[in-house]
């Protein structure tokens, strides 16, 4: 029977549209899509890649936060206001 890592990943939208993907429990994978979809099909090949050079590559193995993906480490997306600069 196969076993299967989940990990979690972020996706925001940059101020040109595009989807940034990152998964931080992997340093260093991160992928991009001009579609949400998009984005999602890159950071899965992305993990895919990062797996694959830690499978040969023991130091990056190390580095990689297998455990996050027995509990949720998501903590919440907070808006801080600041006054407006009269530049702006």
């Amino acid at each position: 029977m196969k076993k299967y890592l989940n990990f979690k990943v972020v996706i925001t939208q940059d101020e040109d549209g595009i989807f940034v993907a990152d998964c931080p429990a992997i340093p260093g994978c991160h992928s991009q899509g001009d579609t949400y979809e998009a984005a999602e099909r890159n950071i899965k090949e992305a993990i895919r890649l990062c797996l694959k050079v830690a499978h040969s590559d023991k130091a990056y193995r190390g580095t990689i936060d297998f455990a996050q993906n027995s509990v949720p480490r998501f903590i919440g997306i907070k808006e801080f206001s600041f006054p407006q600069p009269s530049y702006v």
